[in-house]
């Protein structure tokens, strides 16, 4: 299968991504607290989304997760 070239901002959009959904697992993978619900940072949030305004990719989702599974195929498995 051949990969995608991805511009600079591509794949700093990608990344950031992938480190937000290391975070929201990490953040759910806790044991179960019913006093308040897991908590995502505001940074992981925040970078991800400027990350995808710097490639363009910005309410565009269709675009960014076909560049996401061209580039890396496996997380995708895992979202549904």
């Amino acid at each position: 299968m051949p990969t995608a070239v991805l511009t600079d901002h591509e794949r700093a959009a990608v990344q950031a991504y992938l480190r937000l959904l290391q975070t929201v697992r990490a953040a759910f993978d806790g044991p179960p607290d019913g006093r308040r619900p897991p908590v995502v940072p505001p940074a992981a949030l925040a970078e991800a989304e400027q990350a995808l305004a710097a490639a363009g990719l910005a309410g565009n989702e269709e675009e960014f997760f076909r560049l996401l599974h061209s580039w890396c195929p496996e997380p995708r498995g895992h979202l549904g």
